[in-house]
């Protein structure tokens, strides 16, 4: 059996000399570097392929270090961080000064959050530093909820994997922009909107997607992409167009009779949708693996997580 103390102290000192190390959380696995040394994160675009406007989370173990890394902690941001953190909540706030430009792709705010993973909250306590980390895939793909997705992928890219088990959540975090008491929705993700409403007012009309020069990560229109196409609608509707046999499809519970069962996916047989949000990009990554021409995936119902779902199916499916 593995010594977890020993592998959390070998992804520090991996980290501690400007390497990259792929850390669990409860969203997905991320690509981890040292937040403050600007090499290290270069290997972190370089590894993900990924283009330098698309900005990085930073990464803490406390809301006390949270004032090392911004300028400005505004009072709403303790409020959500007393009821969310640790948890899949990313704020975006003021950055500090020595954080590097490159970590905010030249944005002078940086999204900060704690994350919820006992090993990743471990790791972070014994280092003198943050970790910036985006997802832990090529740039543009479906994002890695398992160890094994990350070493598929990027496994020859990066020196260690701390292998935490399956992400409990299973989707990126809820990233919100804080100007002054207004609360904006930059990515949906696995908070529901309906859990933050008990707290804060959310700005719902204000969730949008960006071509180029995000503020927050996870706002392109194409983003969480298997290789093969992504269709999103009606399937039924969507079968009488294509040949059954060449596709495959996600839906939230429902069968489909004319299509093998083995390109079906279910994300979850009771309707649940934290069930759903969890299986969505193994989903996906599955179905990328048949041999099948196209993906057909149904809209989950807009409430709860059912949104976040539905924002990564349509990133998937972005057609340009």
């Amino acid at each position: 059996m593995a010594d977890i103390g020993k592998e959390v102290q070998r992804a520090a000192a991996y980290l501690t000399q400007g390497e990259l190390v792929a850390i669990p959380t409860e969203t997905v696995y991320g690509l981890a570097a040292n937040a403050y040394d600007e090499v290290a994160v270069v290997k972190i675009f370089e590894a993900k392929n990924r283009p330098a406007f698309d900005p990085l989370i930073v990464h803490t173990h406390a809301v006390s270090e949270v004032k090392n890394i911004t300028r400005e902690v505004p009072d709403v941001a303790y409020l959500l961080a007393e009821r969310f953190w640790p948890g899949p909540l990313t704020l975006i706030l003021p950055k500090a000064e020595h954080v590097p430009l490159l970590v905010t792709s030249g944005h002078d705010s940086v999204g900060v959050r704690i994350p919820r993973h006992p090993l990743t909250l471990d790791l972070l306590r014994q280092l003198p530093f943050p970790v910036a980390a985006p997802s832990a895939n090529p740039f543009g793909y479906v994002s890695p909820t398992t160890a094994q997705h990350v070493q598929d992928q990027l496994g020859s890219r990066i020196p260690y994997i701390l292998d935490g088990g399956s992400c409990a959540v299973g989707i990126e975090s809820t990233i919100l922009a804080l100007n002054g008491n207004e609360v904006e929705v930059l990515r949906l993700g696995g908070l529901a909107l309906e859990e933050l409403e008990e707290v804060v007012q959310i700005s719902k009309a204000r969730i949008k997607t960006s071509s180029s020069n995000p503020a927050a990560p996870g706002m392109l229109s194409s983003h969480y992409s298997p290789r093969k196409k992504v269709l999103l609608g009606s399937i039924e509707e969507n079968l009488n167009l294509v040949d059954p046999a060449r596709v495959g499809t996600i839906s939230l519970r429902k069968n489909f009779p004319q299509v093998p069962m083995e390109q079906q996916i279910q994300l979850s047989a009771s309707g649940d949708l934290g069930e759903a949000a969890r299986a969505l990009f193994s989903a996906l990554r599955s179905l990328d693996e048949q041999p099948i021409d196209l993906i057909l995936a149904e809209p989950m119902p807009e409430h709860g997580l059912g949104r976040a779902i539905n924002d990564r199916l349509q990133r998937a499916s972005f057609q340009g």
